[in-house]
């Protein structure tokens, strides 16, 4: 029995199923222009573009635009199918279909992943797929990499390489069923609003000291030297490295 699957309008479970003799005399039709026996065809092989486009679905949000451009490969297998060969048209589509799929991957993504990583990508997508068969319990990711010969951080990469990326701006709700924004939630206290303002000032309040003020405090306060050290670099006295600190920090606390 089919599975029922809806995806881009169509109940994939519905679709016709072609005898090789059936696709062999709707090919010859369509290589002499019959467009309603093209249409047909295309219908009847979306459960191939379904079947492969499901190998590469990290999110549900994305199989329509994965099967979408499965379709688009299907319809290029037809164009170029060499109907004089002994090769049945599966064969031939489904290269096609996953070449079609990879490139809108790669095309689309928000951030540029080599092929090397994705094509490792796929390979654990099917090392997950082939695992879990027969199988109720979720696969380890210790038993893909075992599986593919590959580091446990490499799989973690790859897996990542292929997931959509969440915006700060994406809602989700809580056990009290309030809608929340993600950004609202997320802290992060090494940079915040306030600290940045903060730095701001400060660089605002240095740029008004004198060259040798501003000298001085980058000696002692960014380089890490005492102030004897300060006064044999700058080659004054350390009486007056002492009061040019002095002057310098309270001319910045008043700025601030």
């Amino acid at each position: 029995m089919s599975r029922r699957v809806y995806i881009c309008g169509v109940d994939t479970s519905s679709l016709p199923k072609l005898t090789r003799a059936q696709s062999n005399e709707l090919l010859n039709k369509i290589k002499a222009g019959d467009e309603v026996s093209k249409d047909y065809f295309i219908y009847c092989n979306m459960r191939l573009v379904l079947s492969v486009a499901q190998r590469f679905v990290t999110s549900k949000e994305n199989m329509d635009d994965i099967f979408q451009v499965g379709c688009v490969g299907l319809l290029k297998a037809v164009d170029n199918f060499d109907i004089t060969i002994n090769v049945q048209f599966s064969t031939y589509a489904v290269p096609m279909i996953i070449g079609e799929i990879k490139r809108f991957l790669r095309d689309s993504s928000v951030m540029r992943v080599s092929r090397s990583l994705r094509d490792t990508a796929y390979s654990v997508l099917k090392s997950k797929e082939r695992l879990q068969k027969d199988r109720n319990d979720e696969v380890a990711i210790e038993e893909i990499a075992t599986d593919l010969n590959l580091t446990i951080r490499e799989v973690y990469d790859a897996i990542d390489s292929v997931t959509a990326p969440i915006s700060l701006d994406e809602t989700y709700y809580n056990d009290n069923n309030e809608e929340l924004r993600l950004d609202e939630h997320i802290a992060d206290n090494e940079h915040s609003i306030e600290k940045w303002i903060d730095h701001t000032d400060l660089l605002d309040a240095i740029k008004l000291l004198e060259d040798r003020e501003r000298e001085i405090l980058n000696l002692r306060y960014f380089l890490g030297k005492t102030q004897v050290e300060v006064s044999d670099t700058v080659g004054i006295s350390q009486a007056q490295v002492s009061r040019l600190e002095k002057n310098a920090l309270n001319h910045i606390k008043n700025s601030l």
